[in-house]
């Protein structure tokens, strides 16, 4: 029997599974307005103390940010405003989840990345009403290893694991940026989330999980784990075994580049051999802020990430705000359908001087640095707007302008849009959502939202045949360049650079050093003409080989 989720945390274990419930409060919790803040000021503590002890980065941040939504001012006064008297409230359940469903309700309404937030309040709640009936959920600890498997995991849960004990992570829900992922990707351990049926075994189930393909082998066979096993040593072998710049195997140099949102990803970026920063989100210096930051902030944070990259090109996307990621001080009417609303680029036509207020930030710290700096404007779909982002940025000296081509609409006037700037970046996240129709970080749409799939390659293709025509660089920035097959495939497209997670780096160069370019033009040519994802994947993977 096998069962299929999203796999968010390459490797491959054996083990018995260890169930997780969290304990469900079910009967009335009586309790005074002034207890049922001291409760929250509790959990908030709790969480404080929680980051403070863990050494996992990624852990300590999401558990501090959970501790700041226990202490927002705002919370507490929903709270106060549904238990008016201080006096003993015969089941305060309700109250509480009133007062948390405004909120809930506003993160749902965002859809992507902030929905997927909904699970930090919903832990908040719990952890707050649990506290209070005093039958609270019992530490997630193991006294033998075993795979974890749970309707859910929190922050706190993850961030408490021992890892003497756990193999892997399996849970019913949850999306490639669950925290549930987040924290297991930091962890190194293997992880597979949306898994239906998961629950459904037995509790002494033996199980082999491949965190990598997504799979879940119940009382697998001894090749069964050995092949998977064989395989995934293989593949890290083959990534350790290849150091220096990105290259194929018949010479053909590949920058290979990543993904950083601040200074300390630049960090990791350098660490892991990076040539450089393909995609600086600066959008991350925003999100939290409830007034714009001012010029002088904006260029001490970009001068710190030039730093960490000396001689090596830093490509800047400048704010994408909006849809998944709204500023507080600038999306500040709901949009019907956010992702096709004003984001991105089109934030000149309600705050035109934040745009130019940045590249003025950009323009100044670049001015010191020894960093190559490269600056890209994103959700472009016209020439006009390309001209016009170029002429901006070139007033404040920046050197080399780009755009991000992440609409159909920029793929298909790709000749006329590239011929405006110097060099453009496929965003092949949003391309794919957008030629699809279907939102990339909805799990129930997982077969509708690959990179794989022939519509968007061929969309690819198109763009990077442009770029090509006007001698024009063209890279791809989106997660599809962390999969090693799909990878080759997009150089064989005509894409020039790639840029992912730092942790995928190695995985990559690993696997392009072992095939040459004529082969992947030819495994490109074949997989544009596929029916389906799949079958474009598997046409690769036959010819380019595992």
């Amino acid at each position: 029997m096998n069962l299929s989720g999203i796999g968010v945390s390459p490797g491959v274990v054996v083990g018995t599974i260890h169930r997780y419930v969290h304990a469900v409060i079910d009967q009335p919790v009586a309790a005074t307005a002034h207890e049922v803040f001291a409760a929250l000021d509790s959990v908030a503590t709790d969480l404080e103390q929680r980051a403070e002890a863990v050494t996992l980065a990624v852990a300590k941040e999401v558990l501090g940010a959970q501790a700041m939504i226990a202490r927002d001012p705002a919370l507490v006064e929903a709270i106060a405003a549904r238990l008016l008297d201080d006096k003993i409230h015969p089941d305060v359940r309700g109250a509480i989840t009133d007062a948390f469903a405004g909120f809930r309700d506003a993160l749902l309404s965002l859809g992507g990345y902030f929905a997927e937030r909904v699970a930090d309040l919903d832990e908040i709640r719990d952890r707050t009403v649990a506290r209070l009936s005093g039958l609270e959920t019992s530490a997630l600890t193991l006294s033998k290893p075993g795979v974890i498997v749970a309707t859910d995991l929190t922050p706190a849960d993850t961030a408490a694991l021992d890892l003497d004990f756990a193999l892997a992570l399996v849970v019913e829900r949850g999306g490639p940026t669950s925290h549930t992922a987040i924290v297991a990707r930091g962890l190194g351990i293997p992880a597979i989330v949306g898994c239906s049926g998961i629950l459904d075994l037995d509790d002494d189930a033996h199980i082999l999980v491949d965190g990598r393909d997504g799979v879940v082998i119940v009382s697998p066979s001894s090749d069964e784990v050995s092949s998977r096993q064989v395989k995934e040593e293989s593949l890290r072998a083959r990534a350790a075994a290849v150091t220096g710049p990105g290259r194929l195997s018949d010479g053909t140099p590949i920058a290979l580049m990543a993904n950083a949102g601040n200074e300390h990803d630049a960090i990791a970026a350098a660490a892991a051999g990076a040539e450089g920063i393909g995609l600086f989100r600066t959008e991350l210096l925003f999100l939290d802020r409830t007034t714009e930051p001012t010029v002088e902030e904006q260029i001490h944070m970009y001068s710190r990430v030039f730093a960490a990259m000396p001689g090596l090109k830093v490509i800047l996307r400048t704010l994408d705000a909006g849809s998944d990621k709204p500023v507080p001080f600038l999306n500040v009417i709901a949009e019907e359908n956010p992702a096709l609303g004003v984001r991105g680029w089109r934030l000149t036509r309600i705050a035109n001087d934040v745009l130019e207020r940045q590249l003025e930030a950009i323009g100044k710290a670049s001015v010191a640095c020894d960093a190559d700096v490269w600056v890209m404007a994103p959700m472009i779909d016209l020439p006009e707007e390309a001209q016009d982002f170029a002429r901006r940025a070139r007033a404040h000296g920046i050197k080399h302008v780009g755009v991000m081509i992440e609409t159909p609409a920029a793929a298909m006037l790709a000749d006329k849009v590239i011929a405006e700037v110097d060099f453009a970046s496929l965003g092949t996240n949003d391309l794919t959502q957008y030629v699809m129709a279907a939102d990339r970080l909805d799990s129930r749409l997982s077969d509708l939202t690959s990179t794989w799939h022939p519509s968007v390659l061929r969309v690819i293709h198109q763009a990077a045949s442009s770029a090509a025509a006007l001698s024009a660089p063209i890279g791809v920035c989106g997660e599809s360049a962390a999969s090693p097959h799909l990878a080759a495939i997009l150089l064989g497209l005509g894409v020039t650079s790639l840029s992912m997670a730092p942790s995928a780096i190695a995985e990559v160069r690993g696997y392009l050093a072992g095939v040459d370019r004529p082969t992947c033009v030819h495994a490109a040519s074949l997989v544009l003409n596929a029916r389906s994802a799949q079958e474009a994947r598997e046409i690769a993977v036959a010819i380019l080989g595992e």
